[in-house]
């Protein structure tokens, strides 16, 4: 049997370490989309949304506006189909 009392210096020690790797984890997780990724530079998957992110930067809008636009083109095209009789 071991002669040490319960507690005492490694009981100290191995509470501060667990405090300390419990700080260092709050200091590293983000707190708010900003730093999670959402205009701010971090290494997540989110980079699509920063500046780091290599190719083609579209605006979300403007993707937005294509979408619908594109949807837009092929309801009208189906609608002159049915109107006219014809297939173009």
């Amino acid at each position: 049997m071991s002669s040490t009392p319960p507690g005492g210096q490694r009981t100290l020690q191995k509470r501060r370490q667990a405090q300390a790797a419990k700080d260092n984890k709050a200091k590293q997780t983000p707190t708010s989309t900003r730093s999670a990724g959402f205009g701010g530079s971090s290494n997540s998957i989110l980079k699509i949304f920063t500046d780091e992110a290599n190719g083609l930067r579209v605006d979300p809008l403007v993707v937005l506006f294509l979408a619908v636009g594109f949807i837009f083109s092929v309801v009208a095209l189906h609608v002159i189909s049915k109107v006219t009789g014809r297939i173009f």
